[in-house]
């Protein structure tokens, strides 16, 4: 019986390029594939008819052969189709294994790391990030400040320069994985990588360990740094200092350090963004008769605010650029003046007989008290009627 063209094979006209092939193999292996296809008896031997056509239209050199020639390219000798087998086909267990090997690491291979992603990964291991948490008083938020803080960490062993070696010796390339840090195992038309259970994942073994670090490359010590706060900074506010992290396993890249910001409750004031907010209390003499107040200010200093006569409890009053410094440039935020007009305790004789006649007195004073009790008889006459 003649061998079926292999474009036809795949469902794709002669000549397709290299990304149209993948996408009609992939197609295909996932429909012919046997384990999905238990009721189909010529599942097994459509699906080698695949993976025979891709076999050879995924090689350029193969495919060129094939295009000028056909099938009689790998006849004879002519293309070294894979030990005289034309087209590299499948003679046994052990060839269709191996061609599936193919497929499952281009479907899977990202998320597996690839044929090569164990290679890239066995010499050396990145470091970890590290987390110091932060807390600063609001007043050097505003202002910013330059903190050394001690972060306990691993860095890099200096007796053997972060090999792991001890002396001039040198990582050898693990015997069972052959460096990969992976090895696979047949699991019948399957080929699962696990991490190699001799190196760890690292591709290297060391016959001699360091004394000091045995073998790890690296040593926990606690390290001083400078940290420069800039001014603005709130809670959550993150600062990376790339390269401050945990060293690398076996001279690895070093890792970042990441330092979270928390800023402290203040007695005085309150924060919204670049907002500051405070609440100052005046007497109801000062809220009636109004007058001028001294309040403070986030960077130490004060600022004289007029009471407007007939003030009323939260009333806010501005003072532009009073509040906080914007950190990712821009002006200050504002400060606001909230009033909170005090009810005076523990009065007098005296003192209550003044507010007495002082009440009898101020009966057109309260607008709000009439108009809200002028509301309140509407209402009830409404109810009666």
């Amino acid at each position: 019986m003649a061998k079926r063209d292999y474009y036809e094979t795949l469902g794709i006209a002669k000549g397709a390029g290299a990304d149209e092939i993948k996408k009609a193999y992939r197609a295909k292996a996932k429909e012919l594939h046997p384990d999905r296809n238990a009721d189909n008896p010529q599942a097994e031997a459509q699906f080698k008819e695949a993976n025979e056509a891709y076999e050879v239209l995924k090689d350029p050199n193969k495919k060129a052969a094939y295009d000028r020639y056909g099938h009689a390219a790998f006849e004879g000798g002519m293309g070294g189709g894979g030990g005289g087998r034309p087209g590299g086909g499948f003679s046994g267990q052990g060839d269709f294994a191996s061609a599936f090997s193919d497929v499952f690491d281009d479907l899977f291979g990202d998320f597996m790391g690839g044929r090569g992603g164990a290679q890239g990964r066995s010499r050396a291991a990145r470091g970890n990030d590290l987390r110091y948490n932060l807390r600063i008083t609001l007043e050097e938020a505003f202002a910013g400040l330059q903190k050394t803080i001690n972060v306990p960490t691993a860095v890099t062993c200096t007796a053997c320069n972060g090999t792991g070696a001890e002396g001039a010796s040198e990582p050898q390339t693990c015997p069972t994985c052959s460096g990969m840090g992976k090895v696979r195992a047949q699991q019948g038309f399957f080929t699962v990588e696990r991490t190699c259970p001799t190196c760890n994942g690292i591709g290297q073994i060391i016959k001699n360990p360091c004394e000091v670090c045995h073998g790890a490359g690296r040593v926990e010590k606690e390290r001083s740094l400078s940290v420069n706060i800039p001014a603005g900074v709130e809670t959550g506010t993150r600062i990376r200092l790339a390269g401050e992290g945990e060293a690398g396993l076996r001279g690895g890249p070093t890792g970042d350090l990441y330092i979270f910001i928390e800023v402290k409750e203040h007695a005085l004031f309150q924060r919204d963004g670049n907002n500051l907010f405070c609440r100052v209390p005046v007497s109801m003499s000062d809220a009636a008769l109004g007058g001028d107040i001294e309040v403070p200010t986030i960077d130490g200093g004060k600022s004289r605010v007029k009471i407007p006569e007939g003030s009323q409890s939260g009333r806010q009053m501005r003072l532009r650029a009073k509040g906080m410094p914007a950190l990712r440039g821009g002006g200050p935020g504002d400060m606001f003046i909230e009033l909170a007009v005090e009810t005076p305790v523990n009065l007098t004789a005296r003192q209550k007989e003044l507010l007495r006649e002082f009440d009898k007195l101020s009966e057109t004073n309260n607008p709000q008290s009439a108009g809200f009790f002028a509301s309140v008889k509407n209402f009830w006459d409404q109810m009666k009627g």
